[in-house]
């Protein structure tokens, strides 16, 4: 079994999608990004949120509690079926699952960062400090996950209902790029309505 390979597969088919999803709103809070594949029995799922959606902010984690918020964050990106409710009657079980914080800095990277951040200050403390804060401001982190699910009854796929919603109250919109056999389609799923129907 080679799980990682499909996946790569299915979601690189869709190159002008992905590039079209990551144009749209550049980055906009409250906004996440949903690609998914479906071919036959399998189903390649990439999911992009900004970070203050998913832990509500953007910096580099400075704290315990910061680190600890992302910790379980990226546990919760982990599990798809929880986040994006498929018909019990495909039967989808997931088969990979990654995910995980880019842009920022992961939990061993924190003291490379503040000891990059001295260096910095210390280096050149006439206003270099004030464009290093500039950057911090700037900075966004962004979630990345990638699933990779088999489904018993690919037929019965007619909707994604998104508990997402739910468990991240800083989200208010996801934008979904489809591609099955019978073609590409585009979504735009909102907290208000939470159901994408999208069956054959």
């Amino acid at each position: 079994m080679k799980p990682t390979l499909p996946i790569i597969a299915l979601v690189a088919a869709m190159p002008a999608f992905a590039q079209e999803t990551r144009s749209l709103g550049a980055h906009e809070h409250g906004v996440a990004a949903l690609n998914i594949a479906i071919d036959g029995a399998l189903v390649a799922m990439e999911f992009r949120a900004p970070g203050a959606d998913i832990v509500g902010f953007e910096y580099a984690a400075e704290s315990d509690a910061d680190r600890a918020a992302i910790t379980a964050a990226i546990g919760l990106l982990r599990a798809p079926l929880d986040l994006f409710v498929l018909p019990a009657a495909a039967g989808c079980i997931v088969t990979e699952a990654d995910a995980d914080l880019e842009g920022g800095m992961a939990d061993d990277d924190h003291d490379d960062h503040d000891h990059d951040h001295d260096q910095a200050h210390d280096h050149e403390d006439d206003g270099h400090d004030d464009h290093s804060d500039e950057d911090h401001e700037a900075g966004h982190t962004e979630f990345h996950a990638t699933y990779l699910l088999t489904c018993d009854d690919p037929e019965a796929l007619s909707g994604i209902s998104f508990a997402y919603f739910e468990t991240f109250p800083n989200a208010r919109e996801v934008e979904v790029q489809l591609i099955t056999s019978s073609g590409a389609q585009a979504f735009e799923v909102e907290r208000a309505s939470p159901t994408l129907e999208f069956g054959p």
